[in-house]
């Protein structure tokens, strides 16, 4: 479905951006990965990108707190492949605390990565996507899009912000061939979290099936942890015939977190 076009994934060297990007490769795009990491690490899934889906895959470095690094990222994408088709803005960090602890610092670093740089990504875009009557774009948000938890104001606030910003590129762009939506996870099974599981286990005895049913159970009525692979699926359907007029949604998958 995607042969012949081009998708650019922020924040997409592991976890849910590279179970995204890797699942666009599959149905035929083009790959610009982009994120911080070891650069043999990197250099190692790029290539797999292209030996196991027989597409071209490019790697940038750009910082995604800097708005001329992501116009220059969006540029490179284009003028190497000819377009770019498909955007997916996945960046993302995290800090815990209750807001009068809150840094200002990490304040001002998690918007400028979670919820600036998807502006200053889609804004770069959106030209060429409007010229040639298509584009997609998916802003990987959160469950804290939508509702929120204690201790994570920045990071709440940011997500709920790129609902926003999904909500107006798609009216901007309604009748010129573009969509844009977001998908809001809830819990992933990430290193983070698998450490946070880890630790629970050690300090509580109990098993690590345990742990993970009363980690999940604060949050989700369903006990199973949402696959990176799984949002990667839901990016390709986004981009399908199929979802050709789905635009301005915010899709949870999040085992039933915000349906309480």
């Amino acid at each position: 479905m995607l042969k012949g076009k081009t998708a650019l994934v922020t924040g997409s060297t592991s976890g849910i951006g590279l179970a995204t990007a890797r699942a666009l490769a599959q149905d035929g795009a083009n790959i610009v990965i982009n994120g911080f990491g070891d650069k043999a690490a990197i250099e190692a899934e790029r290539a797999g990108l292209e030996k196991d889906f027989g597409i071209k895959a490019i790697y940038s470095a750009a910082d995604m707190s800097k708005p001329a690094e992501i116009a220059e990222m969006v540029a490179t994408a284009e003028k190497t492949f000819g377009a770019l088709d498909v955007l997916v803005n996945n960046a993302g960090i995290q800090f815990v605390a209750n807001i009068e602890d809150f840094p200002p610092e990490k304040w001002d670093a998690i918007i400028a990565i979670n919820l600036s740089s998807a502006f200053h990504s889609i804004r770069a875009a959106m030209p060429s996507m409007k010229k040639r009557k298509w584009g997609r774009i998916i802003n990987i948000a959160s469950a804290h899009g939508l509702v929120a938890s204690p201790q994570k104001v920045a990071y709440v606030a940011a997500k709920h912000g790129l609902v926003g910003l999904s909500k107006v590129v798609a009216l901007e762009s309604a009748n010129d061939g573009v969509t844009c939506n977001a998908i809001c996870p809830g819990w992933v099974l990430t290193p983070l979290v698998q450490k946070q599981i880890d630790d629970r286990t050690k300090a509580s005895g109990k098993s690590v099936r345990e742990e993970e049913i009363a980690l999940l159970s604060e949050k989700q009525p369903m006990h199973q942890f949402t696959k990176p692979e799984g949002i990667g699926a839901l990016a390709v359907f986004l981009c399908s015939d199929g979802a050709a007029s789905i635009t301005g949604s915010a899709y949870s998958i999040d085992g039933g977190w915000v349906a309480q």
